[in-house]
């Protein structure tokens, strides 16, 4: 295809396409996308830990029989705590997996520059094992050769190596984990606060915690499914399996500790 840019003449190779293909959907319709972003991953998975944690901290304690007073201390005193040991982690890990793509891509840089040839055969033999036959092989690994940065990002990601600009800022992935496990964590100690006008029971406050974190999880559930392109039915019921399983542990323990064993004040 052929065009005129102030005077000059230049040539362009339009895509190839399959017509047939393009008219009908091959294989069904376009599965659904899903959910992109680290920063929507740290949110999910970081409110179901907090979840899972912190109801299995208040079905403990609630085992051991003592008050809401106690539910509300140790149950916000361990939020706040897990809340900034898992932030932070989340920002050291985020941030040493930069510095080790940063490190990557400069010796990769220096591997296309001093052994070319080596690394257009690793490309070669990679899109051969791929299914490619060897002249197209070899022409995709000659244009690659042509430019330097983009055999680079080519290379990397063939060892499975995101570019360092391709991730979230490692602050903001630890502030989000933070303020995720933050919010989400308070939704089974949240009961014993709202049932504070209506009951005094503990157990009446301890049945609200389970619905709240029953609640709580199904909506990260549903969040879950979308990130990952899975059953909404299956991810809820396995989130919720999770924080049943976690739950009754903790409260067996508790129950075990106090009742058994004998474990008074």
């Amino acid at each position: 295809m052929a065009g005129n840019h102030g005077g000059a003449t230049t040539t362009t190779t339009p895509l190839l396409h399959d017509v047939a293909a393009a008219e009908k959907n091959i294989g069904g319709p376009r599965p659904k996308e899903p959910w992109k972003g680290e920063l929507v991953k740290s949110i999910v998975y970081a409110g179901l830990d907090a979840i899972v944690t912190s109801f299995s901290l208040i079905s403990s304690i609630s085992a051991g029989r003592l008050s809401s007073v106690d539910v509300l201390v140790l149950g916000f005193a361990n939020l706040v705590a897990d809340g900034i040991s898992m932030g932070f982690g989340d920002y050291v890990s985020s941030n040493t997996e930069l510095d080790v793509a940063e490190k990557e891509r400069l010796v990769t840089k220096w591997e296309v520059t001093n052994r070319r040839r080596s690394q257009q055969q690793s490309l070669l033999n990679r899109y051969q094992a791929l299914g490619m036959n060897i002249q197209d092989a070899t022409m995709v690994v000659n244009i690659f050769a042509k430019y330097g940065d983009i055999m680079v990002d080519e290379m990397m990601g063939q060892n499975g190596i995101l570019s360092p600009d391709e991730g979230e800022e490692p602050w903001k992935k630890g502030l989000i984990t933070f303020g995720a496990f933050l919010v989400f964590g308070s939704f089974p100690i949240l009961a014993f606060i709202i049932l504070i006008p209506f009951t005094r029971n503990d157990t009446h406050k301890f049945i609200g915690a389970c619905i709240m974190s029953a609640l709580a999880l199904a909506i990260l559930g549903i969040a879950k499914a979308k990130i990952a392109g899975q059953n909404y039915w299956v991810s809820v019921g396995g989130t919720l399996f999770n924080g049943a399983l976690a739950g009754f542990a903790a409260y067996g323990i508790g129950w075990l500790l106090r009742d058994v064993a004998g474990l008074e004040d």
